[in-house]
């Protein structure tokens, strides 16, 4: 299962490595395509990169701090900085490539 960020838990786990953070609410049809992939990525790179999500509903403060307008959007973060952006729906090979990309 996907780590859950929230606005209290965010800055102590995204700030450090590579994060893959999935903006989302329950109401979001394409978000619920996007879900599985993000709970299978957490599981093939568990120790290798922290992959979660956000319930934009329920943390604004992590979504406005990013300017997040759309969901679903996946942000790769590297320390702390976002390194890449993914909006709307993809596929799990495009976001399996976006993170390695990352990862070396």
């Amino acid at each position: 299962m996907a780590f859950q960020f929230t606005d209290s838990n965010f800055s102590e786990t995204a700030m450090s490595g590579v994060s893959v953070v999935d903006f989302w609410a329950e109401w979001c049809g394409p978000c619920r395509l996007i879900g599985p992939i993000i709970d299978d990525l957490s599981v093939a790179y568990e120790g290798k990169a922290t992959i979660g999500k956000v319930n934009v509903d329920e943390n604004p403060e992590i979504s406005m701090k990013y300017g997040i307008r759309s969901i679903p959007t996946v942000l790769i973060l590297k320390d702390g900085e976002v390194v890449d952006k993914q909006v709307g729906v993809t596929t799990r090979a495009s976001l399996e490539a976006k993170l390695a990309a990352h990862l070396s």
